[in-house]
């Protein structure tokens, strides 16, 4: 047994010491400025040659041990997209020690390399009433803190997002005051950097009840062809506002406008302008009005 591992090892090593010719999956790099660009996807990790070289250089080779990558450095890394094979051998002449080239298995190696750039964007929330629960609402502005954001990224894909971007709530039927941290829904955000991570939210929302009421119908700016129209005293109005105000408020003061002014001759189907009401009122619908002008 030691005679048959003794003749093992002496063959072993004795082997290593030709040279051969076979095919190596190589690490590969690239070197380029990372500070101005970024790549828009995974750039390619090996590159496959038929080399030759010693038994002894290629096992080290297949075996990875201690072995640098080969670098492909690129000058104008936004402007390449591909690099054909047959033009690897003269990149990687140098850096390749006691091994020869034969030729490239590889057929292109293609990379996706674009500009960084970093931009300010605007942030609103996408109408907070459709995370409410039907019967609340908001008896103030959202507020957003911050309401701007930094990203940093491929050009083409920051180029391509809006000025002003939407914030999507994960919650509905929102019934409480609402204040948390959120992050911005980007498609890329694997590609994006954001300054800050993410953005404050903050609202109050109360309960709201609804009214329907007859109200004051007025005109304002009548011309003096008016043929009719002046007939009606009053329409229906149906509007929203929050409970703590409903018990003090009648809607006595509540007047339906109709402002007629430079409207040339016609017929037309007017919604009026309601006025009177609480800040933190809604109006849902009031009657529309016919006039022949």
């Amino acid at each position: 047994m030691l005679c048959i591992f003794a003749a093992t090892v002496f063959w072993f090593f004795n082997a290593l010491n030709k040279n051969y010719s076979t095919n190596i999956n190589f690490a590969l790099a690239f070197e380029y400025d990372q500070d101005r660009f970024i790549p828009m996807k995974s750039l390619p990790s090996t590159v496959r040659m038929n080399v030759t070289g010693s038994g002894w250089d290629l096992f080290r080779r297949s075996l990875g041990f201690k072995v640098p990558p080969l670098v492909i450095p690129l000058e104008s890394p936004a402007e390449v997209h591909k690099i054909v094979g047959t033009t690897l051998p003269a990149i990687f002449a140098g850096q390749l020690e006691r091994l020869t080239i034969n030729f490239i298995i590889t057929d292109t190696v293609r990379i996706q390399i674009d500009e960084k750039v970093r931009k300010k964007f605007n942030v609103k929330i996408d109408s907070v009433q459709q995370y409410l629960h039907p019967d609340f609402g908001l008896v103030n502005e959202p507020r957003l803190n911050p309401d701007t954001v930094w990203l940093e990224g491929p050009r083409d894909v920051v180029s391509e997002l809006p000025q002003t971007l939407l914030l999507s709530l994960p919650q509905t039927e929102i019934r409480r005051d609402y204040n948390e941290d959120l992050e911005l829904p980007l498609t890329q955000r694997n590609l994006i950097t954001r300054n800050p991570q993410k953005i404050n939210v903050s609202f109050e929302v109360e309960k709201f009840v609804q009214v329907e009421k007859q109200i004051k119908l007025s005109f304002i700016n009548i011309p003096t062809r008016l043929k009719q129209g002046g007939a009606f005293k009053e329409i229906s109005c149906t509007y929203r506002l929050p409970a703590s105000i409903s018990k003090t408020f009648t809607g006595d003061s509540l007047e339906a406008v109709v402002d007629l002014k430079n409207k040339p001759k016609g017929t037309y189907k007017l919604v009026p302008r309601v006025i009177g009401l609480p800040e933190d009122a809604i109006v849902i619908k009031t009657d529309t009005v016919l006039i022949n002008l």
